[in-house]
């Protein structure tokens, strides 16, 4: 799907697209950091109809509803076009011996070959996270690598 961006001056970012009803849609990304979605009428391309307002807290509570299954999705696609290639989910237990410690000390991908390329806590999600991050006990890692990769991370954080 194609996004157009455009600067508005003393404004902000507009995003539109086209929906697969044939409907263009922004979203005005303002400086102030709030959001406004906006659909344009079909006869004028130039009057938009606000559908609604977006705090910056309510438009980051909609991406990690949109975005945490959208990564998964994109994850998913990746290991279909590339031989070889597989996602997992590897859970932090309570006990583990990297839970409250952080990531870079369980050396993953020097040890297996796979990345940790997103990290599930709770309701949200932290995409690419650094060795520095700390991991918690209830986090869920979100692993690309082979299969036998994959397995080798679920022992690494179940027994160390």
């Amino acid at each position: 799907m194609d996004v157009n961006e455009v600067l508005l001056p003393g404004v902000g970012l507009r995003y539109e697209f086209d929906n697969s009803d044939g409907d263009r849609i922004g979203v005005v990304a303002k400086r102030a950091g709030d959001f406004e979605v906006v659909l344009y009428a079909a006869e004028d391309p130039d009057v938009a109809q606000p559908l609604f307002h977006l705090s910056v807290d309510e438009a980051e509570a909609l991406a990690q509803i949109l975005g945490a299954p959208r990564i998964a999705e994109r994850f998913a696609d990746l290991t279909h076009e590339v031989p070889g290639l597989d996602a997992g989910q590897v859970s932090v237990e309570p006990g583990s011996p990297y839970a409250e410690r952080p990531l870079g000390d369980a050396r993953v991908r020097t040890r297996t070959g796979s990345s940790i390329v997103a990290v599930v806590r709770d309701e949200e999600v932290l995409p690419s996270p650094g060795p520095a991050d700390v991991l918690h006990a209830g986090d869920v890692l979100v692993v690309i690598g082979t299969a036998d990769g994959i397995t080798q991370v679920e022992r690494i954080f179940d027994k160390g």
